[in-house]
């Protein structure tokens, strides 16, 4: 038993130090709606296949915050701290990973992030999945590219203040990107448009990386300054939820604030249901436009069935001795 318990210490101490930082995006609620929205804006070619899977891309839009627990290299792949690479990153930086590689170490950059590398390359997987009509895959990597285009559209999954804890505002990465959309969800607008042909997929990429940047500023400007004139005794309330009692910023605080950026939040949802949706469907074209009819009767396996419920049960295992995470 003491052996055990030394083991069960050492695995919680090894996971504090591999996932120091915030991986989820968007909170678990966000994921879901964007990955399901995104579904009704295919093309009829691919809208039977997908709608058939709806449940399946949903619910598993999660899975890449779940495996941050299990997975070393996780973390890295939900964020990149652009400011890291100095004022004029977006010039400096590389777009393609290999040139990256070149100028900077592999460690380098998987500590300060990976998320537009990692994009491209499940996009290219996503793409030979179609080419071999394989519906296992094509769920899998359709649900995670859903989640990393998502968190990408997060301006907190840009900087290294990524939960305002530089400039006092720790907090913020959750009231930013859950609470709001907590509160507002109902009245999004989430009839976005019909997805279109990305013709280079790095390029939108780092494209959606610096308009999620360029927010960044008005993000923590915004809640500063109301912060600095809002009644300190109103800014939070107590929800019960369940058998417990939370700390949250109040509804009040939560509502003026949004009114203060411009429902900037919903714009950027918004955004990512339309450019996942558009990276499922270009997928889909490189692929040579596969027939999906012939494989939209086809259920998920049973062997992938089995194999992400594994990766749960081992996830929620590590999830329970490593504790639960502040955002």
């Amino acid at each position: 038993m003491r052996k055990v318990i030394l083991l069960i210490l050492f695995i919680s101490a090894v996971l504090f130090f591999l996932f120091p930082k915030p991986a989820n995006g968007w909170g678990f609620f966000g994921h879901k709606k964007i990955n399901r929205m995104a579904v009704f804006c295919l093309p009829s070619e691919m809208m039977g296949f997908y709608k058939k899977h709806i449940e399946f891309i949903t619910e598993h839009a999660v899975d890449p915050d779940k495996r941050r627990y299990a997975v070393q290299d996780e973390a890295a792949r939900h964020y990149i701290d652009i400011d890291h690479y100095g004022p004029r990153a977006f010039d400096s930086l590389p777009q393609y990973w290999n040139k990256a590689l070149a100028k900077y170490s592999e460690d380098t950059l998987k500590a300060y992030g990976i998320v537009p590398w990692y994009i491209d390359r499940m996009m290219y997987k996503l793409t030979e999945a179609f080419k071999k009509e394989n519906t296992d895959l094509i769920l899998r990597y359709s649900a995670d590219i859903g989640h990393y285009i998502a968190d990408a559209h997060v301006p907190l999954h840009t900087t290294q203040n990524y939960n305002g804890q530089l400039s006092n505002q720790k907090g913020i990465h959750a009231f930013w990107e859950s609470r709001i959309p907590e509160l507002n969800a109902e009245e999004y607008d989430y009839f976005v448009g019909q997805a279109s042909y990305i013709e280079s997929p790095v390029k939108r990429v780092w494209e959606i990386i610096k308009e999620s940047h360029s927010a960044v500023d008005s993000v923590l400007g915004f809640e500063k300054e109301l912060n600095s004139t809002f009644p300190q005794d109103k800014k939070y309330s107590y929800e019960t939820r369940g058998t417990t009692t939370l700390k949250n910023y109040s509804r009040e605080y939560t509502l003026e604030y949004d009114k203060m950026i411009e429902g900037q939040v919903e714009r950027r949802m918004r955004a990512a249901i339309l450019t996942v949706s558009s990276a499922w469907y270009t997928c889909w074209i490189n692929a040579g436009k596969p027939d999906l009819n012939k494989i939209t009767d086809k259920d998920a396996a049973d062997s992938l069935n089995l194999v992400l419920k594994r990766e749960e049960e081992q996830q929620q295992k590590l999830k329970v001795m490593k504790g639960h995470e502040d955002e």
